[in-house]
């Protein structure tokens, strides 16, 4: 309602779509102008002063008794549609604009929107001290202060004559008493369903059609009041957009009342999957016995079967075809529901496999290193074995070189030794160690045998 003229915001559930806004012949259509009040009350006034008005100007209008100050919501040639959508009397005398709202029309209404809260919780009071089962749900003031509408909720009939006289009374203004619905007054609060979103009767809904617990059936919702009622207390109306759709799938669906008769036994209805177009029979009326799940065709085909007077062995067709089988598989895992567990256990096995892998190759490894070692150490003893026998059998000039270095090797090895005896002979010793140290010089004198297994 901010933008005036050919505005298309919708951000009230009561702003009508000017889709003939910038025709010339549709703005100069008609003379009457659609005005709104608190709530949800409008009204179509009469502009015979030829006023320039634009959606969104406030302006002052004839009220019974002074005036009321409400907003331009729509003027042109669909003015005359919603009067005739809304079932408006031309027959009666129209009522008129007055003016646009002037400072001091402001200032007055301003003054009696401020009083509305407190004469709501007022009157509350007196109606619970007079004992009246009824509860006062909003106050609306009129723009000159004059009057003010009572909106109220009630089950059944309420004798609140003796209640406006005390509301005259207390509040010195005219009183007007009003009937809404308890849909009507969820609409006005507001809220969030439980579909997340808000309310139907406060965003979008301006005609409530009543809903009965048929829709509910024929759609196969449990029949569980806490979830089929709304925050009105009353059913849900979102049960109603979707039954005839269910109406229409249900026609092409055999009967529920109808018997379906085997050699065996007699098949009773017992739920239809309106979607997969499949249908649940069950041998007794009232509980689930033997139950036969068979698609809509086979069920016609025995309905006809039986018309003619025979009986099939079994609802089931003859000639079962197997479902077939899916080629493609489901990558995401969303059949299982402990999806993520069984990936969790595939991990650990998966981790447990790769150690023993690697504890099994690095195994082969060190074996591998062992090897060479040992097959070098058999390759030099055969070496020197087969050197020894070579030097017994044919003496070559390696071998004599090599017999001849470990030669001089023990020459000076003795050699060594000679030294270091004599400078321990050159020490004082006792005479009863001078046989044992000449045994010793005797024995080092003597050359050792060369020892091929030391070389």
């Amino acid at each position: 309602m901010k933008a005036k003229g050919c505005s298309k915001i919708q951000n009230n559930k009561l702003n009508t779509y000017d889709w003939l806004c910038g025709v010339p012949d549709a703005e100069g259509a008609t003379d009457f102008v659609e005005v709104q009040f608190k709530n949800t009350r409008k009204g179509y006034y009469l502009n015979n002063t030829k006023i320039p008005l634009e959606k969104g100007d406030i302006v002052a209008v004839e009220a019974s008794p002074g005036h009321d100050i409400g907003t331009v919501t729509l003027t042109g040639k669909l003015v005359l549609l919603q009067m005739k959508k809304n079932n408006y009397r031309y027959d009666l005398e129209p009522k008129k604009v007055y003016r646009k709202a002037r400072p001091g029309d402001m200032e007055k209404y301003e003054e009696a929107k401020a009083k509305e809260h407190d004469t709501m919780i007022r009157s509350r009071q007196i109606a619970a001290k007079l004992g009246l089962d009824m509860k006062i749900g909003d106050v609306e003031y009129q723009g000159d202060g004059n009057k003010a509408i009572f909106y109220y909720i009630a089950d059944e009939r309420v004798d609140f004559r003796q209640l406006i006289k005390v509301l005259a009374e207390t509040f010195r203004v005219r009183i007007e008493m009003k009937q809404i619905g308890a849909r009507q007054e969820a609409g006005r609060i507001g809220g969030i369903g439980p579909c997340g979103r808000e309310l139907c009767c406060s965003s979008w809904m301006t005609s409530f059609v009543s809903v009965a617990t048929g829709a509910a059936r024929y759609q196969d919702i449990s029949m569980n009041p806490q979830k089929l009622a709304g925050q009105c207390a009353k059913l849900k109306c979102c049960i109603n957009y979707e039954v005839d759709a269910y109406v229409e799938a249900q026609k092409r669906l055999p009967s529920r009342e109808i018997v379906l008769e085997t050699k065996d036994n007699s098949y009773y209805h017992f739920k239809t999957d309106i979607f997969k177009r499949e249908i649940t029979y069950s041998t007794d009326k009232t509980i689930a016995a033997n139950l036969v799940t068979i698609n809509a065709s086979r069920a016609f085909d025995v309905i006809n079967m039986n018309k003619k007077g025979i009986k099939p062995v079994s609802l089931e067709a003859d000639n079962k075809t197997s479902a077939p089988k899916r080629d493609a598989q489901d990558i995401l895992g969303q059949d299982s529901v402990t999806r993520f567990d069984n990936n969790l256990k595939k991990k650990k096995k998966k981790k447990s496999a790769n150690n023993v892998a690697e504890n099994n190759n690095k195994q082969q490894q060190v074996q591998q290193a062992q090897q060479p070692n040992t097959q070098q150490n058999q390759s030099k003893v055969n070496e020197v074995a087969a050197e020894n026998n070579n030097s017994a059998e044919k003496p070559n000039a390696n071998q004599d070189n090599k017999v001849n270095n470990t030669n001089n090797k023990n020459k000076a090895r003795n050699n060594n030794n000679q030294n270091n005896n004599r400078n321990n002979n050159n020490r004082p010793r006792p005479k009863a160690k001078a046989n044992n140290d000449n045994k010793q010089q005797n024995n080092n004198k003597a050359p050792k045998p060369s020892n091929n297994s030391e070389a």
